[in-house]
């Protein structure tokens, strides 16, 4: 049972799924929840395409034609192909936001993730990292920034203990499931946070 629910919370908590995410908390909770709701759904629409639902087509591709053997991408040196193409998935977004002039802070966002990811990337390829916290990490200080800049369309502090907590449950599902060790999963969380806080900070 307790197997069971660390893998459904990791599915639910998948790190194609920060981006959605995080764009649900830029266009709900922070003073863009101002914009017309119809400008909000094409812009959620938009990013669920880019940085979900190709990246999700890119792995079953991979995964008929044999690339990979799982669409969970449990072994590192298959992680390569669907990390690189999600990368550029996550290029792709940031310039639809700049495209459509979003607020540097929200496209920023979408360059820390980028940057997280491409981090992730690189360390697969001798070290097997936690995507899932390396979501969670960006969601996390995603929603700090906001808070702590005054982006804010309401309070945020218990969010941000949500936020905290779920990143907790998610550590711990992956180690339950021995997904990764406890330094892999840190070392996730600290990559996303760090590269999502950096981002929004210096550029946003």
């Amino acid at each position: 049972m307790l197997a069971g629910s660390s893998r459904m919370g990791s599915a639910i908590l998948s790190p194609m799924l920060a981006p959605t995410y995080g764009t649900i908390i830029v266009l709900w909770a922070s003073v863009m929840c101002l914009l017309p709701i119809g400008t909000r759904i094409t812009v959620l629409a938009v990013i669920i395409g880019i940085t979900c639902v190709l990246p999700m087509m890119c792995i079953g591709v991979l995964h008929h034609y044999g690339f990979v053997s799982s669409k969970t991408l449990d072994k590192p040196r298959e992680r390569r192909i669907p990390y690189a193409f999600a990368t550029l998935c996550y290029l792709g977004a940031a310039f639809y936001l700049d495209h459509i002039h979003a607020p540097m802070w929200f496209t920023m966002f979408m360059a820390g993730s980028l940057a997280a990811l491409l981090i992730v990337t690189l360390v697969n390829m001798w070290w097997k990292i936690s995507a899932h916290l390396t979501g969670m990490g960006g969601i996390v200080a995603l929603i700090y920034q906001i808070h702590v800049q005054g982006l804010s369309a309401f309070e945020l502090f218990w969010v941000l203990c949500i936020a905290i907590l779920f990143a907790g449950m998610l550590g711990t599902a992956r180690l339950i499931l021995k997904c990764h060790t406890l330094p892999q999963v840190l070392a996730g969380f600290a990559v996303g946070y760090t590269c999502v806080t950096l981002a929004m900070k210096l550029f946003g």
